[in-house]
């Protein structure tokens, strides 16, 4: 099953130290890059990203990345 993609083109996100952030895997989420519990009855799972410093992060948006869940750039070859 492929993932929704929500957007060709990766989240900007301010995201705080120490904190997890669980970022959407299936792309339903109406909360995008973040998880809401649309995946449920489907394979996919959120990802969890816990920020190891307080700053803006590019969460992916194709939901194509291989450094989930950060933008690795996939998005430019879809």
């Amino acid at each position: 099953m492929e993932p929704t993609i929500p957007q060709k083109s990766p989240y900007a996100a301010d995201v705080e130290q120490g904190k997890t952030y669980k970022w959407c895997a299936c792309g339903r989420s109406k909360k995008q890059p973040f998880c809401d519990g649309s995946h449920k009855g489907s394979e996919f799972t959120p990802v969890a990203y816990t920020a190891t410093e307080t700053k803006t992060v590019h969460f992916c948006g194709c939901k194509n990345t291989k450094n989930k869940p950060l933008c690795d750039g996939a998005h430019k070859s879809l």
